[in-house]
């Protein structure tokens, strides 16, 4: 018998949500703590298209990160 693989599940630390400064749409995004410990990068809303800097700061392993945007 084979036996059938499954994907990785992702963890609730791979993904972060923020609402945008703009249109208020909630965005869901992949989050990757090898960037450190505090994130800054910009992206285009992908329903506005407006773009928005977006923040990341990481935690210990037991707490959520905080995931917040400001227009650019």
């Amino acid at each position: 018998k084979s036996r059938k693989r499954r994907g990785r599940r992702p963890h609730a630390a791979d993904e972060g949500a923020y609402v945008c400064p703009t249109c208020g749409e909630r965005i869901i995004i992949p989050l990757d703590r090898t960037g450190g410990g505090e994130q800054q990068y910009v992206e285009d809303c992908p329903v506005c298209c407006n773009p928005n800097v977006i923040r990341v700061e990481f935690f210990g392993d037991e707490d959520p990160p905080r995931v917040w945007a400001e227009a650019e």
